[in-house]
């Protein structure tokens, strides 16, 4: 592996190229590269295997695995992902505001790349096409680091990516992995800030919380997802089961899963009993407080810390309020500022709800799980942001360019 410096200076020539290089062949790259990972899925799916054997025997949880495993399903969506990259607009020249002052210099904003976006990571190797997809779709060049376990599968979806790059005639370096596993090299690129222009960490809470306090190059922070959905006291019961088994069991180990539960108690004796039947089909352990247990003796004693966990395994929470104020007070206080739901048939507490959620994403009778680029339309996302500068939420293309003014003038000179 070159020295992160070397990967660094070769990554910032490289996104100097990759600026000036058009958008139809930034397209048809990306359609070659997802054509190239279906064609290759068995090389993929070989190294996945030596990560998944290598997880079982450090007794990785059920959850990881299942973030960490590669099927021809998941990777035939990750070139679906790559795929839809290359027909949304190019993100990359627009000109906006462009405006005259008095003196006659015409004044606009032109979209740019942001340059050498970093992206250090855990588990999921889809990441790392997801990244390159997003990365050199707005014309930045990216260095990632993904986790330990998925190793293997990450060297081998990069090896795919810069086969393609190399048949085409582009500069491979546009993508560079960091393939050491030593934690020194993620300490030395959070402060690559001659060369770096932006990490981005998407993984764990101690992950985000190491690079957001100790990186010197500036970070775009994702979020840990302590999701919560509310049933309101005019909630559809049978479409509150079906939203919260959804949310808690299709995948239990994501950031958009739903972890609490929020009952107002004009509904918790009718509506927990069958939300419990529901989640005792996937064994989901149910952890309340002294109102929920009075309701349903399945449901065990759970104590402070339990409101704000993120699981990620299938374990959930329920709290019993007295009303939607309440249930606003409690989210507001022990949420991630990812994605929060309300289910109900009242428009105005719908409203309220939507108001007053301090989240990237609120919902109204839908699921938490949309959290998604690839489901809001975007191709593909580098993470979810939940701070509230440059973006929040799903972060695709917009999220990784920044404008710079452009000024026409007439031989204007200032007295």
């Amino acid at each position: 592996m070159k020295t992160l410096t070397q990967m660094g200076s070769d990554a910032k020539k490289a996104s100097t190229y990759l600026a000036k290089l058009g958008i139809k062949e930034r397209n048809n790259a990306l359609l070659k590269v997802a054509d190239a990972l279906v064609k290759r899925s068995d090389y993929i799916r070989e190294a996945n295997a030596i990560d998944l054997a290598n997880g079982k025997k450090n007794n990785m949880s059920t959850a990881l695995l299942d973030r960490l495993m590669l099927t021809e399903s998941r990777i035939e969506g990750m070139a679906d992902g790559l795929r839809v990259l290359a027909g949304l607009d190019d993100p990359i020249g627009e000109v906006k505001s462009m405006k005259t002052r008095p003196n006659g210099l015409m004044i606009g904003k032109k979209t740019v790349p942001l340059g050498v976006v970093a992206i250090i990571y855990e588990s999921r190797p889809n990441v790392t096409a997801d990244a390159f997809g997003l990365c050199f779709k707005s014309a930045n060049a990216c260095i990632l680091r993904g986790g330990s376990d998925s190793v293997n599968s990450n060297i081998a979806i990069v090896n795919v990516i810069t086969d393609v790059l190399k048949g085409l005639g582009i500069d491979p370096d546009v993508i560079s992995y960091i393939s050491e596993t030593d934690r020194k090299y993620v300490d030395e690129l959070m402060h690559l800030n001659e060369y770096v222009d932006v990490i981005i960490p998407r993984g764990g809470a101690g992950l985000i919380k190491n690079v957001v306090n100790n990186s010197t190059v500036p970070v775009i922070e994702t979020g840990t997802g302590n999701c919560h959905i509310y049933v309101d006291e005019y909630a559809d019961i049978d479409m509150a089961v079906n939203i919260i088994y959804n949310a808690k069991t299709q995948r239990i180990g994501v950031c958009n899963a739903c972890e609490s539960l929020v009952i107002h108690k004009n509904i918790a004796g009718e509506a927990i009993p069958v939300i419990v039947d529901k989640l005792k089909t996937k064994n989901v352990e149910i952890r309340g407080d002294e109102k929920a247990l009075a309701i349903d003796n399945r449901i065990i004693q759970a104590d402070d810390t339990d409101w704000g966990r993120e699981y990620l395994d299938y374990i959930i929470s329920v709290k019993v309020v007295d009303n939607i104020d309440e249930a606003i007070a409690h989210i507001n206080r022990y949420n991630t500022g990812h994605s929060e739901s309300i289910i109900t048939k009242d428009y105005n507490n719908a409203q309220k709800f939507l108001n007053e959620i301090d989240a990237a994403c609120v919902y109204v009778n839908a699921s938490t799980r949309f959290t998604d680029g690839f489901e809001f339309g975007f191709g593909a996302e580098i993470g979810i942001s939940t701070q509230k500068i440059h973006a929040r939420g799903p972060m695709g293309l917009e999220a990784l360019t920044t404008s710079k003014y452009i000024i026409y003038g007439n031989g204007q000179v200032r007295e």
